[in-house]
This record gives structure tokens, sequence and C-alpha cells, in this order.
């Protein structure tokens, strides 16, 4: 456990701090209380962390906590679970998003290089927020395996719109040309 209070200008120095403990999937139990799971590389983060505070005339105290009971120990891994959840909701969205995209390609039948490139570079976000989010996950929350299924949707459905433009691209070079 991390509690700190740091000044509170400036504002941006504050708002990094937040954000970059936030990044490493901490959970705030009140202003300046956040908890990780206790590991070698949480704890040496925090250290970090804390002489970043300590820089920015802040104070700040390293706990290893644990919880007095399990019904204690359920509501803050419950916590994690529903930050995560939340990440994962929001993937989800862009899953469908990304679905609707192809959909309306495939509708329209632009069968293009350009819009295969354009796509690939959308799943390999995807990819790689997965993964990030699936990094911070320290207790499996509720909807990591439908993230990770809608994932494995996204990859297929580009996969078979990539098919469809080989296929167009070889139809158009096998086209006879006409002459004027």
């Amino acid at each position: 456990m991390l509690t700190y209070k740091v000044p509170p200008e400036p504002a941006r120095k504050r708002i990094a701090l937040w954000r970059k403990l936030k990044g490493m999937g901490a959970v705030y139990l009140q202003n300046g209380v956040c908890l990780l799971p206790k590991t070698d590389d949480h704890t040496r983060q925090f250290k970090i962390i804390e002489n970043e505070i300590n820089k920015m005339a802040g104070e700040s105290i390293l706990l290893e906590t644990t919880a007095l009971d399990p019904a204690q120990q359920e509501k803050v891994i419950a916590r994690f679970r529903a930050d995560r959840d939340e990440q994962y909701k929001e993937f989800i969205g862009k899953c469908s998003d990304f679905e609707a995209e192809i959909a309306h390609e495939t509708q329209v039948q632009h069968f293009t290089y350009a819009e295969l490139e354009e796509n690939d570079v959308d799943l390999k976000k995807l990819q790689s927020w997965l993964e990030k989010i699936a990094r911070l996950d320290f207790y499996r929350a509720n909807l990591a395996t439908e993230a990770a299924e809608r994932l494995k949707g996204c990859e297929a459905l580009l996969d078979a719109y990539a098919q469809r433009v080989f296929q167009a691209h070889e139809k158009s070079c096998n086209e006879p040309h006409k002459s004027q």
C-alpha cells in the first residue's frame, strides 16, 4: 500500500503521479491511498514513486498490508476486478467498432490493400491494448474471457476480409485489359 500527500500545485505533477499509479494497475481506496499486489516489481516501482513524491515536496508511506478477514480481502480483489472490467468493457466496445468497420467494407465491396492495411493496423492496436489490460488483470476480471474471445473474432474477421481482398486483386489482375 502506498499512502501519499502531494502539494496541489502544480496540478500536472499530481495528475502525472495519479496516471502512473493507475497505469500500474493500482486501486485507490481513497485519495492518496492505493494498493497493488505485492511483487518485487511493484515494490520497486512504489519505491521509485516514493522518491518522486519526495522530489515534489510531498509525503509518502509504503506499507505491506494484510486483510483482517477473507471478506475484506475479497472487497479489495473486487475493486481490482471492477477496474479491469471497465477497461475490458471499453475494449469490447472497440471490438464492436472494428467488426462494424469490416462489415461495412464488405457490404460496399471495398476490397483494397489500403483498406486491409488500415484494418490490420487497427487490429494490432486492439491486440496491444488487450495485452496491456491483461498485464494489469491481477485477479482475472469477469470480462477477461469475453474480451479475449472478441479479439479472436476480430482476428478471424480480418483474415476473412483479407481473403476477399486477395481474391479481388487476383480477379482484377486476371481480367483481360480492353484496348481502345
